[in-house]
C-alpha cells in the first residue's frame, strides 16, 4: 500500500468510527436530548420527567412552576393529579379480591352491586367494567351496547369498579386505597380529597401559553376509583417496580391486566388500535412493545408508561392541559419518541 493510500485509509476510518460513535452518542444521550427538548417546547411544558430502569432511576428533572401567579418552582416530589392513571391502580386492587375468592371477574355486577334496579346489572360484568366493554354510558339510560361486544372509553364504570370494592371489603375505597399506599411506602401518595393536600400543585388550562388556573374539581367521592388519586413521579416509580416485578399479584393475576378481548384507538399510542386490557393500553404490534396509560382532567396530564423487555418506565406529570385537543400531551409525545430511538430500551 502506497504512503498515500495509507494516509487515505486512515482519514476514512478516522471519519467512519467518528460518525459512528456520533450516531452512538445521541442514541445514548436520550438525557440531553429530552432537556434540549423541554428547554425549546412549544405549547410550554411544565412538569416533571421521571426515567427508571432496572428499579434505579435514572433521570428525575421538574420543569416550571407549581403555580402561576406566585411563581414557585416545582419539585420532583410535587403531588399531581393522575386522572385515568388511577385505574391501573383500581384494577390491581380489583384482582386482589380476586385472588381471595372474594369476586368472580365473569360475575353480573349485580351480585356485589345489589342495589342496582337495572337489568343490565345481570348481564354487565366486572370483567366487562374492567375494560369498557360494558356499554354503560348512564345509570338511567340503555346500554349503549351489548355487553362485551363494543368499546367505549369512560368514567363511569371504574366508578362502579370502586362500589365493587367497598362491597366486598366493608371498608370505603378511600381507606383501601390510602391502606394500600402506605404498605407500599408510597408516602406522597393518596385519595384526593377536600382536606387540603400538602403538596399538591394547581391545575391550569393553556391557551396558547397563557394559563387559567382550574377552580373546580371534576373529581366526586363516588369517582375517586376513577380519576381520584394524587401521587408524585418517584411514587409512581415505586408502583411501577412493585407491580412488573411481580410483588403486588400472582403471575396468573398480573397476566389478566394485559390479556385483551378488544382493541381501540388512542392518538398517544398511536394511529392504530391497541389492545385494551384491565387500566392498560398494549401496545404489542411495534418493535419495542410497552404498556401505559395517560390521564387528563382538572388542568392535569399523566402518563405511566412500562417497556418489559428493557425494564425502563417513563413517568411525566404535568400540571396544565391544552385547552387544543390536537397539542394534548405535545411534549412527551416527543419525550417517548426520544426513548424509543435510544439505547436505554435495550433488552435487559
Amino acid at each position: 500500500m502506497t504512503s498515500k493510500l495509507r494516509i487515505l485509509f486512515l482519514l476514512s476510518s478516522i471519519l467512519f468510527f467518528s460518525n459512528h460513535n456520533t450516531f452512538a452518542q445521541k442514541k445514548n444521550n436520550y438525557a440531553a436530548q429530552i432537556d434540549s427538548l423541554i428547554s425549546v417546547s412549544n405549547p410550554i411544558f411544565n412538569g416533571v420527567v421521571l426515567i427508571a430502569k432496572n428499579g434505579k432511576t435514572v433521570y428525575n428533572k421538574a420543569y416550571g412552576f407549581t403555580n402561576f401567579e406566585t411563581r414557585k418552582y416545582l419539585k420532583t416530589d410535587s403531588q399531581f393529579e393522575i386522572m385515568s392513571n388511577t385505574r391501573q391502580i383500581t384494577a390491581v386492587l380489583i384482582l386482589k379480591e380476586v385472588e381471595k375468592g372474594q369476586i368472580d371477574l365473569q360475575a353480573p355486577i349485580k351480585k356485589y352491586l345489589p342495589q342496582l334496579t337495572q337489568t343490565w346489572a345481570d348481564s354487565v360484568t366486572v370483567h366487562q367494567l374492567l375494560n369498557h366493554t360494558h356499554g354503560i354510558v348512564d345509570l338511567k339510560k340503555p346500554l349503549l351496547f351489548k355487553p362485551g361486544s363494543n368499546f367505549k372509553y369512560g368514567d363511569l364504570g371504574y366508578s362502579l369498579l370502586g362500589k365493587i370494592i367497598e362491597s366486598v371489603t366493608k371498608k370505603s375505597y378511600y381507606e383501601v386505597a390510602n391502606s394500600f399506599f402506605k404498605e407500599l411506602k408510597m408516602k406522597h401518595t393518596l385519595c384526593f380529597s377536600a382536606a387540603p393536600i400538602k403538596n399538591l400543585v394547581s391545575g391550569y388550562v393553556n391557551n396558547n401559553n397563557s394559563f387559567k388556573k382550574i377552580s373546580k374539581t371534576m373529581i366526586t367521592i363516588d369517582g375517586t376509583s376513577s380519576n381520584g388519586i394524587v401521587s408524585t413521579a418517584s411514587d409512581l416509580a415505586i408502583w411501577n417496580e412493585n407491580l412488573h416485578k411481580g410483588k403486588l399479584l400472582k403471575p396468573e393475576s398480573y397476566q389478566l391486566l394485559f390479556k385483551y378481548n378488544i382493541t381501540a384507538q388512542n392518538s398517544f399510542f398511536g394511529k392504530e388500535k391497541v389492545g385494551y386490557g384491565y387500566g392498560f393500553r398494549i401496545v404489542d404490534n411495534e418493535p419495542i412493545k410497552y404498556v401505559g396509560h395517560t390521564g387528563l382532567g382538572d388542568g392535569f396530564s399523566s402518563v405511566n408508561l412500562y417497556f418489559p423487555e428493557s425494564d425502563v418506565s417513563l413517568i411525566i406529570l404535568e400540571n396544565q392541559m391544552n385547552q387544543d385537543r390536537d397539542l394534548f400531551y405535545a411534549t412527551e409525545l416527543k419525550i417517548k419518541d426520544i426513548l424509543l430511538k435510544s439505547t436505554l430500551l435495550n433488552k435487559k
